[in-house]
């Protein structure tokens, strides 16, 4: 290999599939979220993947994801997160499911769906119980319900649902208790006249921690992709990406030398650094400059010195026998995107989602 290149592992997706579906009831589906770029990946290649796995459901963030899957041939139902009053359009056109989470969204796809002479449009209501993010409130459920009523020839109401604020921290299981039962309230609205209706609340750490709360479905992010925010789980658990990049460079810095702009690292003893084409416009920002930031070389950490920069970053080989040439492993199955991130203070949801579609992208069976 002679340049950087993001490793997609289709057996990996599969293998962190087949686990979701084992924590869930037999008649539970299952929601897989592709939005931005299948985190960091290729969604259309994610999505095909699963597709093939039978997977009941995709979720994106926007309209535009949603009609790249419908163009690649995608069937499957697609929910989309947030939607906004100009895409509403496309969303009919191409029969996406609306996330209706306030009156303005509604009303607009009322006067459209009534505009375009369309029938039993799919659309799923949320309910903000505790992020505060998007979503109806709670006690306006009664009122919403009556609308659906009145308008039930336009409007099918395909789905209900809320978003936990914090399903991955234990410390915080009192919150997410109040949020599930909040939740369980709306579901009692709902569900006498409506007992098709997809209920839905529980996220990745939601499936992991609160099982009793899946109803009948549950949507999975980043755990699809090989990180689950729960030790026991990511250990069950395969990546999917794996970035690769080689050495450009080899550099002696004796001391006193500096590297970088602005001169950021000052050697302190005699220093061999190796140059690697990949910087933070491929999503290596520079939070993971000055020792932060690390990878692999041989089996070995190697730090990065000083600012990362846009094309390059420059990393300490002083102790690792390497040359020009050789493989540098960013993030992979032995190179946690999780443990990276966590170095330099962020998450591995921002790490793998702000990989630049510039890097090549290698799709692995």
């Amino acid at each position: 290999m002679s340049e950087t290149v993001l490793e997609i592992h289709l057996s990996n997706l599969r293998h962190n599939y087949t686990f979701l579906r084992k924590q869930l009831s037999a008649n539970t589906k299952l929601l897989a979220v592709v939005k931005a770029f299948g985190y960091g990946s290729d969604a259309i290649e994610a999505a095909k993947c699963l597709v093939s796995q039978g997977v009941d459901y995709f979720g994106v963030a926007y309209v535009q994801e949603g009609v790249n899957l419908r163009k690649a041939g995608i069937k499957t139902p697609i929910l989309v997160l947030h939607p906004q009053l100009s895409n509403l359009d496309e969303l009919i056109e191409h029969k996406l499911e609306a996330s209706v989470y306030c009156q303005p969204i509604l009303d607009a796809m009322l006067l459209k769906i009534k505009e375009l002479n369309v029938s039993h449009y799919p659309v799923h209501l949320k309910f903000n119980t505790g992020l505060n993010r998007l979503g109806f409130d709670p006690k306006d459920a009664t009122t919403l319900l009556e609308l659906f009523k009145d308008n039930a020839p336009s409007l099918l109401l395909q789905g209900v649902y809320s978003h936990l604020a914090a399903s991955d921290d234990l410390s915080e299981r009192t919150f997410t208790k109040t949020q599930l039962k909040i939740f369980s309230e709306i579901v009692d609205v709902f569900s006498p006249t409506h007992p098709k209706t997809t209920f839905h609340v529980l996220n990745t750490s939601g499936v992991l921690h609160f099982p009793e709360a899946q109803y009948n479905m549950v949507r999975t992010g980043i755990s699809l992709y090989g990180y689950a925010n729960h030790l026991s789980a990511d250990a069950l658990l395969k990546p999917v990406l794996t970035l690769r990049t080689v050495i450009s460079q080899i550099h002696i810095l004796e001391k006193g030398d500096t590297l970088g702009y602005n001169r950021a690292f000052v050697a302190k003893a005699r220093t061999k650094t190796a140059t690697l084409p990949l910087g933070h416009a491929d999503g290596i920002g520079r939070i993971y400059g000055n020792g932060k930031g690390y990878v692999m070389i041989n089996g070995q950490k190697a730090s990065i010195l000083g600012n990362v920069c846009m094309d390059m970053i420059m990393v300490n080989v002083t102790d690792i026998d390497c040359q020009v040439g050789d493989t540098v492993i960013v993030i992979g199955p032995n190179a946690s995107a999780e443990n990276l991130a966590n170095s330099a203070g962020t998450i591995s949801y921002e790490f793998i989602t702000g990989l630049s579609q510039r890097i090549k992208r290698k799709i692995i069976s």
